[in-house]
């Protein structure tokens, strides 16, 4: 990607752009959830047709969250649902987060110890979308985070979300199994007592880019410093 196909809006001497950028074939509905304390750009929650993009601009330090939603209906008062990603039935997520199971991409741009971007995609929540997220122009030390296959056609059967018999989702083994030792709580909440599970290790060899359960390797955490992110739902792979 050439460092010119975005232009900024206007140069940012604080904060960033995201831009996201919706190369599935259907429309998605993109969720965003601001960590405490900090705006959430959009409310919470946009349309984007196949093909289409949007820009947001976020302020220094901002942290939260992005996630697709799929098949999603709202009316004109923004209340509906989505087959996938749902936030409680409205189209703006106003502070609420993505039913899982839902592909994440996490992120804090700049802390108040560190100038430094972190970010990943997460499978803790299970799958949902294929989706990267990158740096325009590239960077010093700058890694793509992203899952970039369709993990539901190959989602172990006791983890498949089904809509109108297809398969739209593909569960954690934390949401499947409902147990300490899946979801890395209680007596498992430390990476000496909860190890990978055979699921996790189907996510990673398939998305080796993405967290696949709570305590995976730090090698999926990026960290950068850009003033523009794309994030692309079914990127080109």
């Amino acid at each position: 990607m050439g460092s010119n196909e975005y232009m900024p809006l206007y140069h940012h001497e604080n904060g960033a752009q995201l831009i996201l950028v919706n190369n599935c074939h259907e429309s998605i509905w993109p969720g965003i959830l601001g960590s405490a304390g900090v705006d959430t750009p959009q409310s919470g929650g946009l349309h984007l047709g196949s093909g289409e993009e949007s820009v947001l601009d976020v302020p220094e330090k901002w942290s939260g969250r992005i996630w697709g939603r799929q098949g999603c209906f709202f009316d004109s008062n923004g209340k509906g649902n989505c087959e996938t990603g749902d936030c409680f039935g409205q189209l703006h997520c106003q502070g609420k987060g993505g039913v899982p199971p839902a592909t994440v991409v996490e992120m804090t741009l700049g802390t108040s110890t560190s100038p430094l971007h972190f970010y990943d995609v997460s499978l803790v929540d299970g799958f949902n979308l294929p989706v990267s997220m990158k740096p325009v122009g590239g960077g010093i030390g700058c890694g793509v985070a992203s899952c970039e296959v369709d993990l539901n056609v190959c989602c172990p059967s006791a983890l498949e979300v089904r809509r109108g018999g297809r398969v739209v989702g593909c569960k954690s083994a934390c949401l499947a199994m409902q147990s300490a030792k899946y979801c890395c709580t209680g007596s498992y909440a430390n990476p000496n007592t909860c190890k990978p599970t055979l699921f996790a290790h189907l996510f990673k060899a398939i998305c080796p880019k993405a967290y696949s359960y709570a305590f995976d390797d730090s090698s999926s955490l990026n960290k950068c410093r850009a003033s523009r992110y794309v994030i692309t739902f079914c990127p080109p792979h």
